[in-house]
């Protein structure tokens, strides 16, 4: 993911211009270079100060069968003046390379919207691999939309013919020539672009000249065609925004930024063990590039070495810090249960995805909460804390290594998939804004006759953090309980009892923000309680209801255990509550059981972010009068949304439109 950095001067940020914002989804093969091309326009979008969130959509497989519908791959991005927080419900612009990614995408596409087809691979081949039995940019099946295809394949060829490519490799400049009609779509400045292929291609400069031939010719085309019809230009204002300096930002890369500053502010060196898996790796590769803030990334074998790896960094007064997905967090839960035991700082950051075992590597999903809050043996409690959004991910990894180090327990972070890939501005905090929390660790006996018990607590129940090798604080540490205090090995079932009850206090005393509500009233007919991902499709339903007059609030929780300590008395303020989540309910289940409360889910499960209008049906069904039971989020069954703006998908045909 290439990054943006745009400095919003005061005078930028006092402009006002016209509210507008549009949807675009690049679709095709996953050899096409979608992720790159969406990439790129982000890039170019960020750097004219639009407002803006992305989506990554690509198959698990490195390299599926070419042409195949399972092989799609896809990069939607929302952007605009106005404050963005979806990657939008439905695109308003569907560039397709390929059958395949038309038919994966295209009902997705909002009626009366713009389709852009490389007819140069809509061959009959082609058209069998994507199971279509006709034409369809001329059998009349996408009548419902606005239609644009010519051959990008073959102009990309004569574009980059004069430097001599062959066929194969000239193809691959077909993404280039597409971003370069894109940028003329919508005004974009092609000089990033061209720096950015040329740092790329620094060993093969006539590549970098092939591909910024073929971006250039792209972006020719839609300026000296004249089609007429739908190809039009469009230029959407920057969005009001505070001053500062912004760039562009993955979930991944602000968790890498938040960890090292977590660190810093806590005065310690970071240790990152991980191992490889989908989407948490980026994670790993971001703070390999950060050596210089005192980070050590470990590469580990498996999921098991790499936490003990972290909990050993932990001993040795270091911050200890994991990451993984579903699947490695499982491995990982013996040695998370040591990390309880031992009570040694540690971070654990679980990038969701879909599925049990293996399940769904690049699909997003939210199904890891139980996992996370009692996902152990033997009664062990750890904080969890959800981020809600990329931007969001800087500051919930400080409080994780906050918590982490003041109270001596292992911390889980959760993100998913979508958090983790999609990108969003972030403007760039002031970090003497943050206040430090240095660990102070123990180098004098803390008992009678010089003895050191390291299982002594101060009034956060946290015990002391001696550095092995500190003379004179000799200590016994391991995975067989042990007696409080002292800790020597203790099977006595009264010191077993006392032991698990202070890790409970220890963790259940954890103290956190109170629950604000981000939109609407302290009390009222519903609220709409999320955490993580869901929270900016949740904001834009609860604005688009309350601006009809519905009494609807929105909660969103990021400290999901312990909770904070006014929640219960909030929620039951209100005579409604839906939860939405990308699972079968699993935060409504904490919340009844903690709180008493009717909680009811909105669940959905099929890999893909929460539409807008999903959750907005769901408000509608509550307030009038169809309450009860659990609510389904199936697209099949949902009104269309409702007219006015909020992230640029209430539009009918192409043609970006004013806020209401």
């Amino acid at each position: 993911m290439a990054t943006a950095v745009h400095e919003v001067t005061p005078e930028e940020a006092s402009a006002h211009p016209k509210l507008e914002s549009v949807v675009v989804r690049f679709a095709g093969d996953s050899g096409d270079g979608m992720q790159l091309t969406g990439g790129q326009f982000t890039l170019s979008t960020a750097l004219a100060g639009n407002d803006l969130a992305t989506f990554p959509d690509f198959p698990a497989e490195i390299r599926a069968p070419q042409g195949t519908l399972f092989g799609v791959s896809a990069f939607q991005i929302n952007f605009g003046s106005d404050d963005i927080e979806t990657a939008g419900d439905q695109p308003d612009v569907l560039i397709a390379m390929n059958p395949a990614g038309l038919k994966v995408n295209v009902d997705q596409l909002k009626a009366g919207g713009l389709i852009i087809a490389d007819e140069g691979e809509f061959t009959e081949r082609n058209l069998a691999k994507a199971k279509y039995e006709s034409n369809p940019l001329t059998d009349g099946s996408l009548a419902k939309w606005q239609l644009l295809s010519f051959n990008i394949s073959q102009l990309t060829l004569d574009a980059v013919k004069p430097f001599g490519l062959g066929n194969k490799e000239a193809l691959r400049c077909k993404n280039m020539w597409t971003l370069g009609l894109a940028l003329w779509m919508f005004d974009r400045d092609r000089q990033p672009i061209v720096d950015w292929l040329k740092a790329k291609f620094v060993k093969a400069p006539l590549l970098a000249e092939a591909n910024i031939a073929a971006l250039n010719a792209g972006h020719a085309y839609g300026e000296t065609a004249e089609l007429a019809g739908p190809l039009k230009q469009h230029h959407i204002a920057a969005a009001p925004a505070e001053p500062g300096l912004y760039r562009t930002v993955t979930g991944a890369e602000a968790i890498s930024l938040g960890l090292v500053a977590g660190a810093q502010l806590a005065g310690l060196p970071m240790f990152f063990g991980g191992y490889p898996i989908t989407p948490a790796s980026a994670i790993l590769h971001h703070l390999a590039r950060l050596k210089e803030y005192q980070v050590t990334t470990f590469q580990a074998e498996d999921e098991i070495a790499a936490i003990c790896s972290a909990i050993g960094a932990s001993y040795a007064g270091q911050l200890g810090v994991t990451s993984s997905s579903g699947p490695g967090i499982a491995l990982k839960g013996e040695a998370m249960g040591l990390a309880i035991m031992t009570e040694l700082p540690l971070v654990i950051v679980n990038s969701q995805r879909g599925g049990p075992s293996t399940g769904l590597p690049t699909k997003t999903e939210q199904s890891d909460l139980y996992q996370a809050v009692y996902g152990r043996n033997g009664d062990a409690p750890m904080p969890v804390l959800a981020a809600r959004s990329a931007a969001d991910c800087f500051e919930v990894a400080i409080e994780a290594c906050r918590i982490a180090v003041q109270y001596m327990t292992p911390v889980m972070l959760l993100t998913d998939g979508y958090i983790a890939n999609a990108a969003e501005p972030w403007r760039v905090p002031d970090m003497s804004g943050f206040a430090p929390f240095p660990v102070k660790f123990a180098t004098e006996p803390n008992a009678p006759e010089g003895k050191f018990l390291p299982y002594q607590r101060d009034e956060k129940l946290a015990r002391p953090w001696a550095k092995p090798g500190t003379p004179g604080l000799l200590h016994r540490i391991g995975g067989i309980e042990k007696k409080n205090g002292t800790g020597h090995i203790d099977y006595s079932p009264a010191n077993h009892q006392e032991m698990t009850d202070v890790r409970h206090d220890k963790v259940s005393g954890v103290r956190v923000p109170l629950q604000k509500v981000e939109l609407g009233e302290e009390k009222g007919r519903l609220a709409i309680v999320g955490w993580g991902s869901t929270f900016g499709p949740i904001h834009q339903a609860v604005r688009r209801a309350r601006r009809k007059g519905q009494d609807v609030a929105h909660i969103h929780i990021r400290h999901i255990w312990p909770m904070p300590a006014n929640l219960g008395a909030l929620l039951r303020n209100y005579d409604q509550v839906i939860v939405p989540e990308m699972n079968t309910g699993q935060l409504k289940t904490v919340l009844r059981d903690q709180f008493l409360v009717d909680a009811r889910p909105l669940t959905k499960v099929s890999g893909q972010p929460f539409r807008i209008a999903e959750i907005e049906a769901a408000i509608d069904n509550a307030l009038g009068g169809q309450g009860g039971g659990e609510v389904d989020a199936d697209p099949t069954q949902l009104p269309e949304p409702a007219s006015g703006h909020d992230d640029g998908t209430n539009r009918g045909a192409f043609s970006p439109q004013s806020a209401a």
